[in-house]
């Protein structure tokens, strides 16, 4: 990327043997096959087995099946038979099953309706073909060297160096953080910078046009992306939500709770 930034507009072309015509359909093909397709890692689907396990083991059942145990040593294994009564045994036992059970179901309902989602929604982006000239294509069928054609509303599809440009404001947000628009430039840059995100002639996938328009060749696609680097990073880390950081948390006390009172009942 920072090759690419001190690089001005002729040379860039010359690198990636291309130019505003962008290339032949055999040519794209040979770029996917050398630097693979614009698709970033993403998280394979968890087993049915472990999706089970999750919905089941969790602190708040822990508790409850300390409590059937307790219940089937107090009220069933100690003592008479005629005195024995299974009932708290069979509630608590219910509640744990049924907790369980409404937990798996929806997260399988969840992950179904993202899944259904993402089919839904589509982003295309219009690019440079030789025989065809300017089409709208997936962004997932962009190749290192393709001519990307930007207008206001686009979604960058890879880390892009911008040839020509007018009035163009990006948002990075999604890699940065900054709400501020930042204004991106056609002309080669002359810095020590070593932080591509810093050099204003770059853009990268995932990032937003606000306004303006611009053409720019694709640099890097898919994990190569510095959008793709941090989604490798990630990727098979669930996050906890609040709401279950809270009840993870009162159920760990009450677990210690019991750890101590039980023994002392007993």
């Amino acid at each position: 990327l920072i090759s690419a930034a001190i690089q001005n507009e002729s040379a860039i072309l010359k690198i990636y043997d291309t130019s505003y015509n962008g290339y032949e359909e055999s040519k794209v093909e040979l770029m996917r096959e050398k630097f693979g397709k614009n698709e970033v890692t993403h998280q394979k689907g968890d087993s049915l087995l472990k999706r089970l396990l999750e919905a089941f083991i969790n602190p708040f059942t822990i508790i409850l099946l300390i409590l059937a145990v307790i219940s089937f040593i107090t009220d069933i294994a100690i003592v008479e038979p005629a005195n024995r009564d299974a009932t708290s045994v069979i509630i608590v036992t219910t509640m744990v099953l049924v907790s369980g059970i409404l937990r798996f179901v929806q997260e399988a309902r969840s992950s179904k309706a993202a899944e259904k989602l993402s089919e839904m929604v589509k982003t295309t982006i219009s690019v440079e073909r030789k025989e065809i000239g300017r089409q709208e294509i997936s962004i997932n069928e962009i190749v290192v060297g393709d001519i990307i054609h930007l207008a206001a509303g686009d979604m960058i599809p890879a880390d892009v160096r911008i040839l020509r440009s007018k009035d163009l404001f990006i948002s990075q947000s999604s890699l940065t953080g900054e709400s501020e628009p930042v204004e991106k430039i056609d002309k080669a840059i002359i810095s020590d910078c070593k932080n591509p995100v810093e050099m204003n002639n770059l853009a990268f996938m995932g990032s937003n046009v606000i306004s303006g328009s611009a053409t720019a060749i694709a640099i890097n696609v898919g994990d190569d992306t510095i959008f793709g680097s941090m989604a490798k990073q990630i990727v098979g880390k669930k996050v906890t939500t609040s709401f279950e950081k809270g009840v993870n948390s009162v159920s760990w006390v009450l677990i210690r709770f019991m750890l101590v009172m039980v023994p002392i009942v007993l």
